[in-house]
């Protein structure tokens, strides 16, 4: 009998692999992943310099106990390069194997960026334990970080380099910080509680070129103005990784489709995390994640289980001021009700029948998400 076959070591095929095992000890598990497969948590990535954290110390578990303790085989190195549907195989340099079922758990890259060379070279994307490495070891005490973006990535990676010590500078062409999930008056005060960490801000720009400067680099601005650092850190945002699913003949749209039990447009062949799209969405953050590791390992195990997802509140990283964001549904109309205390913020959006659709805490309010959460889909 062929065994499940998780393609991707990351958060989402490693917790589709522990979620089964507690259904099932017995049918045959390969994981097959292009890293080194030791088990690490990936959010812990824009929080580990404050902590003075190497990417060793982020690895929790080494490739060698998850196996033992998932009674999965671990096929390290190998990048899958074909997926055969009709013939139920997946193939990578120099090894292939069959299927019974298929999980893409591919995650995503980091959007890159359009900065050419010469002075590219010191632009760095972290999306794994090695391009953390990579980036740590380029640090210096004394390096001037620029980032490119102030979204959820940026804004994290923002607090946790001021918090170590390094002069940051963001480079953010929207108004301010995470604009597309929270409200002006929230993400004002996040930029002032990291401005008084020491961060920068260049709202409304973007980078259009770098040149070497010295020992570092210049970043030339669409007005023109220039922002000089030792070395960039590109947050743009995230992209489904779905070349491999597409080339096998499955449909993608901004990430992997699936079905409500995440299953793709093929049979027995499903995809989990952050390159799936389940409605039309994708949602790379860890509650989403584990509700369909959940799911899945219930379908996978014998009893077909359709996604439903609770309420799930985000917690942003960012200690200089606590967020916690629950976003409106796409195309909810209403309108936000801000509302500022000694307590922090607490920005509820409303739809015209004044029912809580969304909200966003900030401050000491970030604490009373799960009760925000129950009132979801109620008038307030």
């Amino acid at each position: 009998m062929d065994p499940i076959v998780i393609i991707g070591s990351g958060l989402a095929g490693y917790s589709v692999l522990r979620e089964f095992r507690k259904r099932d000890q017995d049918t045959p598990v390969t994981l097959i992943c292009a890293d080194d497969g030791h088990f690490y948590s990936k959010p812990n990535l824009s929080n580990a310099l404050a902590a003075g954290k190497s990417a060793e110390q982020l690895v929790s578990t080494p490739r060698a106990k998850m196996a033992s303790d998932l009674k999965a085989e671990i096929v390290a190195h190998a990048r899958v390069t074909a997926i055969d549907v009709a013939g139920r195989r997946v193939r990578w340099a120099g090894g292939e194997t069959g299927y019974s079922k298929l999980i893409l758990a591919l995650g995503a890259d980091p959007i890159p960026h359009s900065l050419a060379e010469p002075g590219s070279g010191k632009v760095f994307a972290v999306n794994d334990l090695q391009d953390y490495a990579a980036f740590r070891a380029a640090l210096r005490p004394e390096s001037r970080v620029a980032i490119l973006g102030g979204g959820l990535i940026g804004s994290e990676f923002a607090n946790d380099l001021a918090a170590a010590g390094y002069a940051v500078e963001v480079v953010h062409l929207g108004p301010w910080p995470l604009e597309r999930l929270i409200p002006q008056e929230v993400g004002r005060a996040l930029a002032d509680a990291l401005a008084e960490k020491g961060v920068t801000w260049h709202f409304g720009h973007t980078a259009k070129a770098i040149e070497t400067a010295g020992e570092g680099i210049a970043l030339t601005l669409d007005d023109g103005s220039r922002v000089e650092a030792d070395i960039v850190l590109s947050a743009i945002g995230l992209r489904s990784r779905t070349q491999l699913a597409a080339s096998a003949g499955l449909q993608v749209n901004r990430g992997i489709v699936v079905d409500k039990t995440l299953q793709t447009s093929a049979a027995d062949v499903y995809a989990v995390g952050d390159c799936a799209e389940v409605d039309g969405q994708v949602l790379p953050y860890v509650m989403p994640l584990m509700q369909q590791a959940r799911a899945l390992a219930a379908t996978l195990a014998g009893e077909r289980t359709e996604l439903r997802y609770p309420a799930m509140p985000v917690v942003v990283k960012t200690p200089a001021l606590p967020l916690a964001v629950l976003p409106p549904a796409p195309g909810t109309e209403g309108n936000w009700r801000v509302d500022c205390s000694d307590a922090g913020i607490c920005a509820l959006y409303l739809d015209a029948g004044t029912v809580l659709q969304g909200f966003v805490l900030a401050g000491k309010q970030a604490a009373q998400r799960s009760q925000y959460a129950a009132k979801l889909g109620q008038p307030v």
